[in-house]
């Protein structure tokens, strides 16, 4: 898929006032600092269609962008540590749970993961709930451009380890590196296929 255009849309914190869902969409969610908007520009070919900050939390709203007139693709708040009120960080989260549940034209959520780092537990504990309330993933593994084959393949195994503790086997995943693009073919000819299932 080439991505010929890609405009933001809108934000807000009501998915009741998101856009209609009359297209394909695919949201893209991780704990806090993960590489998420990063990722989306990357994805999209654009430098800054999704904000990057050093400070976790920068996205506290939900981010509809218009791709190519066909689909949406949605930047979500991200959970975990953040620089704001456990009343606030607690708002968010609920949000993006009645976003989930309500979006029947959710095809994926992309759960990023930061390859760089060990098992966290608020991911298992996200990845999860998602299977509970049965919504279509696929996990994306980041930051992965100063990393080794070798210790890519070690990071992902050790999540794999984990997650099958509670799963029966591991969901879809990507590898990927905003660096130097890794991954953004793989993602988007996934997304290309599925929307031809929309």
């Amino acid at each position: 898929m080439i991505i010929k255009s890609a405009q933001f849309v809108m934000s807000n914190s009501r998915p009741d006032k998101c856009p209609k869902p009359n297209r394909a969409e695919y949201a893209f969610i991780g704990r806090s600092n993960v590489g998420k908007s990063s990722l989306i520009n990357m994805l999209t070919g654009r430098k800054a269609l999704a904000k990057i900050s050093g400070k976790p939390g920068k996205t506290q709203l939900i981010n509809h962008f218009n791709i190519n007139d066909t689909w949406y693709l949605v930047d979500l708040p991200g959970y975990g540590y953040a620089k704001v009120g456990k009343e606030k960080r607690s708002a968010w989260i609920k949000f993006v749970i009645q976003y989930i549940k309500t979006r029947d034209n959710l095809m994926c959520l992309f759960i990023l993961i930061d390859t760089r780092i060990p098992p966290q537990d608020i991911d298992m504990d996200f990845i999860d709930l998602m299977g509970e309330m049965q919504v279509p993933i696929n996990l994306v593994f980041t930051k992965t451009d100063k990393m080794s084959p070798n210790q890519i393949n070690q990071s992902v195994l050790k999540f794999k380890t984990e997650l099958l503790k509670t799963w029966e086997e591991m969901p879809s995943f990507f590898i990927t590196s905003a660096k130097s693009g890794a991954g953004k073919e793989e993602i988007l000819t996934f997304i290309e296929q599925t929307n031809e299932t929309y």
